[in-house]
C-alpha cells in the first residue's frame, strides 16, 4: 500500500489484532485513501430471511375439478361492487363480474379473464370486464404461496394480495360484518403485481396509513422475470409479528421490517383476506388497442400457519 500524501509504501498483508489510522495527523492536506478487501478471516453467514416458518397447511384452494366449473362459492366471493362515483380506483377501465365468462375453473386451474367488450351493469357502461375474488379466508401471520400464470398484454394489471379484514370498502365480502376501518389504515399487502412497469417486472408492496406509505408508497420493490405470461411461477409472502418477506420460487427479494412498528408502519396483527383480480388500464398504463382477452390461470392458493398463526 502507498500513502498518496508522502509516498511512503508499507506492507499490508499479514495478520493483526489490531489496525490504527492517523489520518494527515491533523495537518490539511489532500489525498486519497483507498482500503480494500479488509478481511479477518471470519465467515459471513447471511441473515435467515424467514424469521418464521410456517408449515401447518390451514387452507387451500388446488382447483382440481375436471370441465369447466363455477368457481367455489364456499372459498371465493365475487366483488362487483363499483365504487362511490361509478369506477374502480387508480383510473382503472373494468368491470368486475360473477360470469363464467370472466372466471372459471377448468382442468386443474383458475382462470381469471380479461376481456375487451362492452358491458353495461349498475348505470355505467365500460369496454372491459374482468373478475375481482375475495377469499372467504382470513388470517392473521402465516405463508401464502400462490403458483399462477400471468396475462400478456399492455394496459393489463393482475394482482395478487391482501386486504386487512375490517376495511370499509362498500361491496366487500367482509364489509357487512367487520368493515369499520378505512383504508390505508386496514393495511394492503400486494404479494405480486404486473404491469406497473415493463413487462415482466413484478413487484411486491406494502400500503399503510405512514407518510409516503399509501398511494404510490416507498414501501416497494420490483424484480425482473422473463416469463411470466408462458410459464406459471411461485408468488410467496411470509409474514410474522415481526417482518414480511417477499419470495417468488421460493427465492426472498424484499422485506419490510420498519424499526418502529405501530398502527400507521405495521398494521398487520389482525387477520387480512386474500384478492386475485386481474384490472385494465389505470395505473397499468394505456391499454394495447389490439388487446381482445387474456388470463391469469393460478394452479393453486395456499395459505400456511403454525402455533404462531390464528386463522380465521
Amino acid at each position: 500500500a502507498t500513502d498518496s500524501a508522502t509516498g511512503n509504501t508499507f506492507s499490508s498483508t499479514g495478520q493483526y489484532d489490531r489496525v490504527t489510522l492517523f489520518i494527515d495527523f491533523g495537518v490539511t492536506t489532500s489525498g486519497t485513501y483507498l482500503f480494500d478487501q479488509i478481511n479477518n478471516a471470519a465467515v459471513f453467514v447471511p441473515p435467515n430471511p424467514i424469521d418464521v416458518v410456517y408449515t401447518n397447511l390451514v387452507w387451500s384452494d388446488e382447483f382440481n375439478t375436471s370441465g369447466n366449473n363455477p368457481v367455489d362459492a364456499t372459498n371465493w366471493f365475487h366483488q362487483t361492487q363499483l365504487p362511490a362515483g361509478g369506477n374502480w380506483f387508480n383510473n382503472e377501465e373494468q368491470h368486475y363480474t360473477n360470469r363464467l365468462d370472466n372466471s372459471y375453473v377448468e382442468n386443474g386451474s383458475l382462470h381469471i379473464v380479461a376481456k375487451r367488450e362492452t358491458y353495461s351493469d349498475q348505470s355505467s357502461t365500460k369496454q372491459y370486464t374482468s373478475a375481482r375474488l375475495n377469499s372467504k379466508f382470513a388470517f392473521t401471520y402465516g405463508r401464502v404461496d400462490v403458483r399462477a400464470k400471468l396475462p400478456f398484454g399492455n394496459g393489463t394489471w393482475p394482482a395478487i394480495w391482501t386486504l386487512g379484514k375490517n376495511i370499509n370498502e362498500d361491496g366487500g365480502f367482509w364489509d357487512a360484518s367487520h368493515g369499520t376501518t378505512n383504508w390505508p389504515l386496514c393495511g394492503e399487502i400486494d404479494i405480486m403485481e404486473h404491469g406497473l412497469g415493463a413487462l415482466n417486472h413484478v413487484s411486491a408492496a406494502l400500503h399503510t396509513n405512514c407518510a409516503g406509505c399509501s398511494g404510490n408508497t416507498r414501501n416497494f420493490r420490483s424484480t425482473t422475470l422473463t416469463d411470466v405470461a408462458s410459464n406459471f411461477h411461485i408468488y410467496s409472502m411470509n409474514w410474522s409479528p415481526q417482518q414480511i418477506t417477499f419470495l417468488i420460487d421460493d427465492v426472498p427479494f424484499y422485506i419490510y421490517n420498519p424499526t418502529v412498528k405501530n398502527v400507521d408502519t405495521y398494521p398487520f396483527y389482525e387477520d387480512q383476506y386474500l384478492l386475485l383480480n386481474v384490472a385494465m388500464g389505470g395505473y397499468a398504463g394505456t391499454i394495447d388497442p389490439s388487446f381482445t382477452q387474456s388470463s391469469m390461470v393460478i394452479d393453486y392458493v395456499r395459505v400456511y400457519q403454525n402455533t404462531l398463526g390464528i386463522a380465521g
